[in-house]
């Protein structure tokens, strides 16, 4: 069975090359993902948190503000601007609640709300004490130390994306390490393959090109040997029965030409010698236009 150069060789390399850019695209996505996994994590886990420390530290420090002012200037807080940062801070704190993450973040975050309740109801106390006095220093000292645990809740997500960052560097040169050591591979492969395909090919094809010239140049006895059973084959061996019956028609035309000139032809013999140089004519521009063919590639 006829075995198609087409169908066999060129379909091995289809596939191989599919295989390598499937695994390269695998490769590619699986580093990407786990990066962008990396990435997402310190967003989502570390740099929330930092945005709702700031958040709560800020609605503190705006009530703590109102609250000096109106002190100061002596007249009764804002209860609108007290109430609205409250709900602020409130907000803020219930997301932080349910972005617990590091180690220990839980149990600050447990405080913080202990001593946020503790200087809401103080502030409230406040806006209605009839000594103010003694009760503002109370309130800057709860101030203080809710404002210090804020800032320790925001320096420690803020550590946690440091150290993420310099992991997710590492994670990065490691897939550009292996990335490369991959995309090497299959290209050495690609580049064998291609060499070995087009080394064998070429051989094959030089021994037909060689085999056909010499056939043309009229050494008849020029045979193409070729292994395998392809398309190549296949023209090997019509090339070698076109110069087989080439030889067997010029050994017959050669004992039909008389010995002697002197000799009288016969009509029989002077058309056989027609018909012989007509065959032999066209078997000759058959194989100019092979060799032709074959040149053109």
């Amino acid at each position: 069975m006829k075995t198609s150069i087409r169908s066999k060789r060129f379909t091995i390399g289809i596939v191989l090359f599919l295989v390598i850019i499937l695994l390269l695209s695998i490769s590619s996505a699986f580093y990407l993902n786990r990066l962008s996994g990396k990435t997402n994590a310190i967003l989502k886990e570390n740099h929330y948190s930092v945005v709702y420390a700031r958040d709560m530290s800020e609605d503190l420090t705006n009530i703590n503000q109102e609250i000096i002012n109106c002190f100061l200037a002596n007249k009764n807080p804002d209860t609108l601007i007290l109430n609205k940062e409250f709900m602020l801070f409130d907000k803020s704190l219930e997301l932080e609640k349910n972005n617990l993450t590091e180690p220990g973040e839980d149990k600050l975050a447990s405080g913080i709300e202990t001593d946020y309740i503790e200087y809401r109801d103080f502030v409230l106390k406040f806006i209605k004490s009839p000594n103010p006095d003694d009760n503002v220093l109370s309130l800057q000292k709860k101030f203080d130390s809710l404002y210090r645990q804020l800032m320790v809740l925001s320096q420690m997500n803020e550590k946690a994306i440091e150290v993420k960052t310099d992991d997710a560097k590492v994670s990065a040169k490691k897939a550009t390490f292996q990335m490369t050591f991959i995309g090497t591979i299959c290209f050495l492969i690609a580049y064998g393959f291609t060499f070995i395909f087009s080394s064998y090919f070429n051989e094959r094809f030089y021994r037909l090109y060689n085999g056909i010239k010499e056939i043309v140049s009229s050494n008849y006895s020029q045979r193409v040997y070729l292994d395998g059973n392809d398309e190549l084959c296949e023209i090997a061996l019509a090339v070698n029965e076109m110069a087989e019956k080439i030889n067997k028609n010029k050994q017959k035309m050669s004992l039909t030409l008389p010995v002697d000139p002197v000799k009288d032809y016969s009509l029989n013999d002077i058309k056989e010698l027609k018909k012989v140089l007509i065959q032999i004519k066209s078997v000759e521009e058959q194989a100019i236009k092979l060799i032709s063919r074959l040149e053109n590639k």
